[in-house]
């Protein structure tokens, strides 16, 4: 057989290396699917402060859509970090709130913008270094 044919490789190359969570599937991918989206660590910081209703996260989120921030807040919800309430009132009010995995994942959020604080100026001296070595 071939090195090309994917059954081989293996063989050839060694064991294939695992990912950061070893052989199980952590999760991890769909973690960082919702927090790399445009929208979503804005809206948890925002719900970090508390409760706010939908038309305030609107107006708290600069930029965002009004489809985008429904979308947002849908796959929040389905996630389980943020919990919805809606009101029987004219016109419903709707309510948001971060769950209790959401608030520990907003923790984290808050803990790599601390890290990211902590490092701007290191990170920004590396990459200067390095566009004058490789640029």
């Amino acid at each position: 057989m071939s090195v090309t044919n994917t059954a081989v490789i293996p063989q050839v190359n060694g064991p294939i290396p695992t990912g950061p969570c070893g052989d199980d599937d952590c999760g991890i991918r769909d973690v960082l699917d919702r927090l790399g989206d445009r929208w979503t660590v804005l809206v948890l910081v925002e719900l970090s402060k508390g409760v706010r209703r939908f038309r305030e996260l609107e107006r708290a989120i600069p930029g965002i859509s009004q489809r985008m921030l429904t979308l947002t807040t849908k796959r929040l919800c389905r996630d389980g970090l943020v919990e919805r309430t809606v009101y029987p009132t004219t016109p419903p009010q709707t309510d948001y709130r971060l769950t209790p995995t959401g608030k520990s994942l907003a923790d984290m959020v808050f803990a790599l913008a601390d890290w990211s604080r902590d490092h701007k100026n290191a990170i920004a001296a590396a990459r200067s270094r390095w566009d004058q070595e490789h640029l």
